[in-house]
């Protein structure tokens, strides 16, 4: 009797002390796990609501505009038009866009939206004057008020994206605090079950011992980080299930773990796109403008020439979606886009191009050098008097690519350049770091996230100038589509 008393006291023990270290290690893996899906929801809702202002931004700064004009100039009438839906249209997704925002980060929906009333005044004012056939000199000058406010209002969801970035990056640091708690309440929770184990150790038998050793071990390697670590089957009927249960732990926790740092590298990469396809209106103004004027001049030659970079410009930069394109296609990218500048800026701008043949069929991330060349001309040519000259060069060297974008221009005090680096360190992405859109900081952390390498742009400058290189490995087409299946 006093055995079959003792055995029972054992198995009530093991029974008691298994059900609590389930009950502590799976209760915050269901929290965290919580917690990871409300940021996630955040995450995509953010991103919708980005992309659909992002898709407002070519609708109020370029069709509302270009419609208006149709209209004034003859083209179209307001009946064909429907210059009036687009505008509602703009209107009631701004709307349903501000109704979904946090309130924190209404403002600028809330004043893009009553400056749309104003751009819809200035149209019923052009509607007006075309019923009364008053002079088209009048109605151009409405024209005008019609795209300052479209630019305004394009500004104003500029903001508004600006806002919600930072937004997902605050909850993103939240995120970071969700993980580290939750990794110390996991250690916690293992030094209790230590506990448990040692407290148990002194009243188990033999028999019982080593598989409360080895779930001990696998416990502590789950706690350090070894996700991979298992428990192999026990012979001892108690302690079976526990030991399944564990392994179970520790297939969701490294899942978890993959799936949230597959989701964090997949959220930079889409705020990076975002940031890419707010491609700057006044450049496209001012190209259009060079390109009206050399049409008044006659010089047809050189209006053939500027649209055709232009095409050239806005198609390589779109690129089907396409994130990789062959360095033939960035030479012609920043090609066209110095044709497009040396016209507005021929009497401060000169520029050679030295990237050979030999490399164009090799792949590169795309939009790389533009927004180098672009930085280089309005942060070092445009502010230095009598101007200078853009030279960029690529070459093959160890299996590797280098480029190098550099400049005659003012170049950077050694405290600017200490800032720039300071911040390239630090991998924030930002709205704007050049006229182009995205800068130097951009382009740093697009390389070293796309190429998974510690180190981006290498800069050097001086008052003779700046140069910005940076060094990638060689890839093929063939292997960039199996890198992007694999990952995909």
């Amino acid at each position: 009797m006093e055995r079959i008393r003792k055995e029972k006291s054992i198995l009530g023990k093991i029974n008691d002390m298994s059900h609590r270290i389930v009950l502590l290690l799976v209760v915050p893996i269901i929290i965290s796990l919580v917690l990871m899906l409300f940021y996630a929801g955040q995450y995509h809702s953010a991103i919708v609501r980005m992309e659909t202002i992002a898709s407002l931004k070519t609708q109020v700064a370029e069709d509302i505009p270009g419609a208006a004009w149709n209209i004034v100039s003859g083209r179209e009438t307001f009946a064909g038009n429907n210059l009036y839906g687009r505008i509602a249209r703009v209107e009631e997704t701004i709307e349903s866009i501000t109704e979904k925002t946090k309130p924190e980060n209404r403002l600028s929906l809330i004043v893009a939206n009553r400056t749309m009333e104003t751009l819809e005044n200035y149209v019923d004012k052009i509607r007006d004057n075309m019923e009364a056939n008053v002079p088209v000199v009048q109605s151009e000058g409405v024209l005008a008020e019609v795209r300052d406010v479209a630019a305004l209002v394009d500004s104003m969801l500029n903001d508004y994206i600006a806002l919600e970035i930072a937004s997902s990056a605050r909850m993103n640091g939240s995120l970071r605090v969700v993980i580290i708690l939750t990794a110390v309440a996991e250690g916690l929770i293992v030094v209790a079950a230590l506990w448990f184990r040692s407290r148990s150790m002194k009243e188990t038998a033999v028999f019982v011992r080593q598989p409360i050793e080895r779930l001990e071990e696998v416990a502590g390697k789950l706690a350090e980080g070894t996700f991979d670590a298992r428990l192999a089957d026990t012979d001892v009927t108690e302690l079976r299930n526990l030991t399944q249960q564990v392994n179970i732990m520790a297939d969701r926790l490294k899942t978890m773990m993959d799936k949230s740092a597959k989701d964090s590298k997949n959220l930079r990469k889409a705020e990076l796109r975002t940031l890419q396809a707010q491609i700057n209106p006044h450049f496209l103004y001012n190209t259009l403008d060079a390109i009206v004027w050399k049409a008044e001049a006659g010089d047809m030659e050189e209006v053939i020439s500027l649209t055709s970079a232009l095409s050239d410009f806005f198609r390589i930069s779109l690129s089907s979606g396409a994130d990789w394109i062959p360095i033939s296609q960035e030479k012609k990218h920043i090609e066209g886009y110095l044709k497009i500048q040396q016209t507005r800026y021929r009497d401060i701008m000169q520029y050679e191009i030295d990237i050979p043949d030999e490399i164009k069929d090799y792949y590169i991330l795309k939009l790389l050098l533009q927004p180098l060349v672009e930085n280089a001309l309005y942060h070092g040519l445009k502010i230095k008097r009598g101007g200078g000259t853009i030279s960029v060069s690529g070459r093959l060297e160890d299996g590797y690519l280098v480029f190098s974008v550099k400049d005659t221009g003012l170049g950077m005090t050694a405290e600017q350049l200490e800032e720039l680096n300071e911040r390239m360190k630090k991998g924030q992405p930002t709205v704007s770091e050049g006229s182009g859109g995205f800068g130097l900081v951009n382009v740093n952390l697009r390389i070293r996230l796309y190429y998974n390498q510690p180190e981006g742009l290498t800069i050097t400058s001086g008052p003779g100038g700046t140069e910005v290189s940076f060094k990638v490995p060689c890839r093929t087409r063939e292997e960039i589509f199996e890198n992007e299946s694999v990952s995909g």
